[in-house]
């Protein structure tokens, strides 16, 4: 993409609502614009990103074996009601009416809506186990949203629900989660730490919810340094096999992690040295649920046993905010310059500056490598404006792009190019024919 020809309305300073830094890099970059309090138009750069990190979390989802499908937005209050959440979820829940005066909802969760589908759709146990998952807009009514997409009232969620006969293949299939959520966040370049937490308006039995650490985050984490020492993405997995899935879930869980809700003092002096001791606030960026038949018992989600009985079905449900990871990732990801994106959710990877716009042979390489890298299919967006280096050198740097390429008559003197990683601040030089084959290869 030709940054001449691209829609990216950068602002020059910092705008005065943003409270935290994502909002305001996020404004300043043209990621969003806000519509409504807690509701924001995603703007190209932005929408590149949030397809990224959508894409990652669609394809961790697949591997543990979980099945796409997409619910509306708009639901029936009937099955709320059914359920007993349509008066007890308050105020959150957007309520509406149709022409015909029947009760609606905007919906801030499905889990009744996907427990009604399964029960119409499956009837032996021979059907089972299943996790259907799908990524949709939700909405929260929020008193004050706010921090941008990291509390705003709409947001794009992926919500997953499964479906098991009995409680052993439900914390199979809870596990399974937990192991898929390492291994996304791991790809997105986070440890996301996974903390015992409190199951709130969802309701059930088991709850972990996963963090990472940011100076912004809404909540005080209490953890062992032995998280951070471990490769998060080092291990393969089978999800079919049971116990090795419950060996990951019991090596992470067996360290202590909690949030200022749920930590103890004296547990946590006992079990981790003063040397290993991490305190510091984090941001959740997903949550899981093992609830039983919460759900699948007032909304007759039975199936027939083995035996020939009927037997009302365990299940679980398992969140990761997609488009809260967008500003997450930032908090975690950013200095005074501007966002450093981890490469796989880069919008661009690489930033090609050309510091001498209409000069004939800089603008031909340029090209000649900007067409290069295109065809090798690597994100590449070309700033080929007439515009001052500083300037250039800035908007990439507050844009975040992991890598910079930058080509100006002195260096084609020389048959090289400079390549910044912008995480590091490292420079080098590289030769012009060797361009295309790094990035590509």
């Amino acid at each position: 993409m030709r940054l001449s020809q691209y829609f990216m309305p950068i602002l020059r300073d910092d705008p005065k609502e943003a409270e935290i830094v994502s909002h305001r890099l996020m404004l300043r970059c043209g990621m969003i614009r806000q519509e409504a309090a807690g509701s924001y138009s995603w703007l190209p750069l932005g929408y590149r990103v949030l397809r990224k990190i959508e894409q990652i979390v669609r394809e961790e989802q697949n591997r543990a074996g979980a099945i796409e499908v997409l619910m509306p937005t708009i639901q029936s209050a009937d099955l709320w009601r059914k359920s007993g959440r349509y008066d007890a979820y308050g105020k959150e829940m957007l309520r509406i009416k149709d022409r015909h005066d029947r009760d609606m909802l905007y919906g801030p969760t499905n889990e009744e809506m996907i427990t009604d589908i399964f029960r119409q759709g499956v009837q032996s146990y021979k059907d089972l186990p299943r996790n259907l998952y799908h990524i949709q807009w939700k909405f929260r009514d929020e008193v004050r949203p706010r921090f941008g997409v990291m509390r705003g009232r709409e947001f794009l969620m992926k919500d997953a629900y499964s479906f098991d006969l009995t409680r052993e293949a439900g914390q199979h299939a809870y596990n399974k989660m937990f192991v898929s959520y390492l291994k996304t966040f791991a790809r997105m370049g986070l440890k996301a730490v996974p903390m015992r937490a409190e199951t709130g308006p969802i309701g059930g039995k088991d709850s972990h919810e996963f963090l990472i650490l940011a100076d912004t985050g809404e909540s005080e984490v209490f953890f062992d340094k032995a998280f951070h020492d471990m490769d998060w993405q080092a291990f393969e997995i089978d999800y079919d096999d049971v116990g090795a899935v419950a060996s990951v879930v019991e090596e992470f869980t067996s360290k202590y992690a909690a949030t200022s809700e749920m930590h103890d003092v004296a547990d946590y002096e006992a079990r981790v040295p003063a040397e290993r001791r991490v305190t510091g606030r984090g941001i959740e960026v997903g949550h899981i649920f093992f609830f039983g038949t919460k759900y699948s018992e007032p909304l007759g989600c039975e199936v027939q046993g083995p035996d020939g009985k009927k037997v009302t079905v365990q299940s679980g449900s398992y969140g990761i905010g997609v488009s809260r990871l967008v500003g997450g990732i930032i908090e975690a990801s950013h200095d005074e310059a501007g966002i450093i994106w981890p490469e796989p959710v880069a919008p661009f990877r690489v930033g090609l500056i050309n510091l001498k716009a209409g000069d004939g042979e800089t603008d031909a390489v340029c090209d000649r490598i900007y067409r290069g890298l295109e065809a090798r299919g690597v994100d590449v967006l070309y700033d080929d404006r007439d515009e001052r280096a500083g300037a250039k050198f800035g908007t990439m740097d507050l844009i975040g792009l992991p890598w910079q390429v930058i080509i100006g008559p002195r260096g084609l003197k020389d048959g090289v190019a400079e390549i910044k990683n912008r995480r590091t601040g490292e420079r080098n030089n590289i030769a012009l024919d060797q361009i295309i084959a790094r990035f590509a290869g």
